[in-house]
């Protein structure tokens, strides 16, 4: 039987690996992953194919239906009319909508993901019997595994 887990990288791993020893499993049978970090920034636009859920439009929308009606109201009394004034003003409060999620994304929460300091996870593999399945999975979950799964080989069915 495999047992799969997913750790934070920190000593936890370094202790589940000593008592998973201490239990009996063999230093041939734990295999360890680190993931890799993320190099390249995450893209701010989306394509056709790919959608991340990040609308960097909806400020500027509601922006511009807000400053249209304005611009429309006050256009009345203005020389060019209440069309122009609220297509005018649509498109400023547009920009400015976008211009504010944009720069939310790119300053404010890049800071946030910095100031988390968002490491990759390591994958922590152990190969066992059955019986001792559930020591190991709970030896896992004390050391703090963010999620464990056990998967049976085709040989112990």
């Amino acid at each position: 039987m495999q047992i799969f887990s997913t750790f934070e990288y920190s000593s936890y791993i370094e202790l589940a690996v000593s008592e998973l020893e201490r239990k009996g499993i063999k230093k041939e049978d734990i295999f360890i992953v680190p993931l890799n970090n993320r190099t390249e920034n995450r893209r701010i636009f989306d394509s056709l194919h790919r959608a991340d859920g990040v609308s960097l439009i909806d400020l500027g929308m509601a922006l511009a239906t807000a400053f249209s009606v304005i611009g429309a109201s006050i256009g009345f009394k203005l020389s060019w009319g209440p069309i122009y004034w609220g297509i005018i003003s649509a498109f400023i409060g547009f920009t400015l909508g976008f211009g504010i999620k944009l720069f939310i994304f790119k300053v404010i929460r890049k800071n946030q993901r910095l100031l988390r300091g968002k490491h990759s996870e390591v994958i922590l593999i152990v190969n066992c019997h059955t019986v001792d399945a559930e020591a190991v999975e709970q030896t896992l979950w004390k050391n703090l595994a963010l999620g464990v799964s056990k998967v049976r080989s085709n040989s112990e069915i």
